[in-house]
């Protein structure tokens, strides 16, 4: 069975999403945007750290823009960035997986905001802007991530604002220095 085809991404490209923000996709071509990703991970070297017990390696941006699950068609990924109008600055970005690990389901592999920049609403900006895409899909009817069991304090407040909840699905998790587990949440896409 071959790499599934994946619906067009919809109309994201430079989409003014909020007052002082675009919404657009990233790509691992476009060398402005895997250095503005490079220097958004650089920016939350404590999430790098509760994940693989490091702070970010210098290529770690481009490899999150290449990174892909095995036999997944690499159309089937989107790589959003909320930008700063003013300053031309990455202010967040989400990796999506349409399609995985099954039909009619996006999962979310990072969502990650510059740390200099939380606590604003830049991380539910840009979920907003995950949602308005997957319903532009047509073809989704749930939403999912894994919380890495090192990242649960400070990510499970913020999803659970968003209406995810624990499937009780773990997952084994290894990164770098970290040994951990995964445990899987979703929500419907539309509550």
């Amino acid at each position: 069975m071959g790499p599934r085809a994946c619906l067009p991404l919809g109309v994201l490209k430079g989409v003014r999403y909020c007052d002082v923000a675009v919404l657009r996709e990233l790509s691992p071509e476009r060398d402005r945007d895997v250095e503005a990703l490079q220097a958004l991970l650089e920016s939350a070297p404590d999430y790098s750290r509760r994940i693989t017990g490091s702070a970010p390696r210098p290529s770690d941006g481009h490899e999150v823009l290449e990174a892909l699950p095995r036999g997944l068609d690499p159309r089937c990924k989107l790589d959003l960035g909320l930008w700063s109008e003013d300053s031309g600055q990455l202010l967040g970005f989400a990796d999506v997986l349409h399609g995985w690990p099954r039909s009619r389901v996006a999962h979310l592999g990072l969502l990650v905001v510059h740390g200099a920049h939380r606590g604003r609403g830049i991380g539910s900006q840009l979920h907003d802007g995950v949602v308005e895409q997957a319903v532009q899909w047509g073809d989704v009817d749930v939403l999912r991530l894994g919380i890495v069991a090192t990242n649960a304090a400070m990510a499970e407040p913020f999803w659970q604002a968003l209406g995810y909840r624990p499937t009780g699905e773990t997952t084994p998790y290894a990164s770098g220095d970290v040994n951990s587990s995964t445990a899987i949440w979703e929500r419907a896409l539309i509550i």
